[in-house]
């Protein structure tokens, strides 16, 4: 048996905010830092013991990485870092109050911009400070692929390619728990993408499927690659309700 961990990372400030957050980079809150330590505990309580592990180029992401692994001393392996695991870039949204957007245009609408397939919010100027072209750390990406804006959809069509060329080969080289596994630390829509292919869900069933910060989530598949199951760890209640505070952060306040 094979396994990967995929990790959303810990509440950033402008979660703590209820902001629109995306590409930019938005440091972990305090509540972040203590979501992040406790799921590196509850890892090493479950005995993982990772051989390779990857993040975003977001710190927020990253420092969840740190923290877990500092946690499990297991700062040692080898970490990898790629744009292609980011946020889904939100556009103009980007820093606006999720709540008070959803109060202008409504609940359905940011619904669709938050979790739909197909549907991207208003891109950004180039010109705009804001625009990743103006960030040191993408200068050895083509401009070509540095989004303005995206959809799910274009989150998939970075995501999934980087699965099949770079993380799914580290998972395939496994060839059983004594192995160690694998970890992914990004974000709630790079994730959702992901697993919207490994569970070969559908655009309707997406929308509804929401990621809470810093709960560990395993995916344990055969010799071939077949996913056996899914689970997050920890108490299934809290689980829960974690998901549905997320699915709750773009509604307009009744």
């Amino acid at each position: 048996m094979k396994r990967l961990v995929l990790i959303r990372h810990g509440e950033s400030i402008w979660n703590k905010e209820n902001r629109f957050t995306g590409w930019t980079d938005v440091p972990l809150s305090t509540h972040g830092i203590a979501e992040a330590t406790r799921a590196g505990k509850e890892m090493k309580k479950e005995g993982f013991r990772f051989k390779k592990a990857y993040a975003s180029y977001l710190s927020r992401a990253i420092k969840t990485l740190w923290i877990c692994l500092e946690e499990m001393d297991q700062m040692y392996i080898p970490v990898v870092t790629n744009w292609c695991l980011n946020e889904k870039h939100y556009g103009v949204l980007q820093g606006l109050n999720k709540t008070e957007t959803a109060e202008q245009y409504g609940d359905e609408q940011v619904l669709l911009w938050r979790r739909s397939f197909d549907v991207a919010p208003a891109p950004l100027e180039e010109a705009d400070l804001r625009s990743p072209v103006h960030d040191p750390r993408y200068d050895d990406i083509d401009p070509q692929l540095l989004p303005l804006t995206e959809s799910l959809k274009d989150v998939v069509s970075r995501m999934i390619p980087y699965w099949y060329d770079e993380i799914r080969p580290e998972v395939e080289k496994l060839e059983s728990t004594d192995d160690g596994e694998i970890l992914i630390a990004a974000h709630g829509n790079s994730l959702r993408a992901l697993v919207m292919h490994l569970k070969n869900m559908s655009e309707t069933e997406i929308i509804a499927f929401n990621i809470p910060t810093a709960v560990p989530y395993v995916f344990e598949f055969d010799d071939q690659m077949n996913l056996i199951r899914d689970y997050f760890i920890g108490d299934p209640e809290e689980i829960k309700t974690l998901m549905a505070q997320v699915a709750n952060q773009g509604k307009a306040k009744k």
